[in-house]
Parts: structure tokens; C-alpha cells; sequence
């Protein structure tokens, strides 16, 4: 099959979904994956994104959890929506691990998944959130980026 923005973008929804249900049900990841498999119409899915973005956040919690709990404001890791905790996991992991897919691709595509799946204006809340990571994770990226709005 070939990778496309579409494809990408479907292996983001579904790996959020599965992050989201391995953080409430514990399940293991196996379990969880093939149920999504069986479940959902993979034809047009990046699934070995899926695989890598699931897989990777559930290895790398801690340290992925560890890069936005800063930018967090008043909210407390504990106290945030399963799918806000989901979607700030899975671009931590992006940022750190994807450095193929620019910075704006992952705010984007994390605000759309919030704006669909999450709680009222949850989507302004992750793109502050993620805006903060990408600085400190991606800065080369950012500051270029900036710079070149600027100069147009």
C-alpha cells in the first residue's frame, strides 16, 4: 500500500483510539491491536505506522509524559482527559521519534483528532500544550519556520 497523508493520517486516529484504550482498559497492546484489526476496515491505514505509534508510546510513557507535564498550566498529569493524555502522548512521540513529519503536521493533525474525539475546546488546550513541546523537542524546526514567516 502506499503512504500517503490520508493513510498517515487514519494510522493517527486509530493509534490514538488504541492508546486510549489501552490507558483505560490495561489491556495488553497485542490484545488491543488485533482487536483493532479485526474491528476496522485497515485497507486504508498506514499500519505499520499505527503499529510504531501505539507500540512506542505504551514503550516510552514516562519519558514521553515527561516532555509536555511541564507545559501542562494548572492541570495535573492525573486530572487530564484520557483523550487529551492520548493525543499529547502520541505527538510527544512524533516530535522525539518522527523527525521525518514536520512539526506543524503533528500539531495539526493532534488538534483535529481533539477537535473530533475531545472534550469542548480541548483542541486550543493540546495546541498551546504541543506548541511548548515542538519548541524545546524540534527548536531547529520551529525557529526556522518562524524565521521564514517573518522574512515573507
Amino acid at each position: 500500500m502506499k503512504v500517503t497523508a490520508a493513510t498517515r493520517s487514519r494510522a493517527r486516529h486509530y493509534a490514538m483510539q488504541a492508546i486510549y484504550q489501552w490507558q483505560m482498559t490495561g489491556n495488553t497492546l497485542n490484545v488491543i491491536e488485533s482487536e483493532f484489526h479485526s474491528d476496522n476496515d485497515m485497507s486504508k491505514v498506514d499500519v505499520e505506522y499505527f503499529h510504531e505509534l501505539f507500540h512506542g508510546v505504551a514503550a516510552q510513557k514516562s519519558e514521553l509524559d515527561d516532555m509536555f507535564k511541564p507545559y501542562l498550566k494548572t492541570v495535573s498529569l492525573e486530572k487530564l482527559d484520557p483523550v487529551t493524555l492520548a493525543l499529547l502522548r502520541m505527538a510527544s512521540y512524533e516530535f522525539i521519534k518522527r523527525i521525518d513529519v514536520p512539526y506543524r503536521v503533528v500539531i495539526n493533525e493532534s488538534v483535529n483528532l481533539a477537535k473530533k474525539f475531545g472534550a469542548e475546546d480541548s483542541h486550543k488546550y493540546i495546541n498551546g500544550v504541543l506548541d511548548q513541546v515542538a519548541a524545546k523537542a524540534r527548536t531547529a524546526e520551529v525557529n526556522e519556520f518562524k524565521a521564514n514567516k517573518k522574512s515573507q
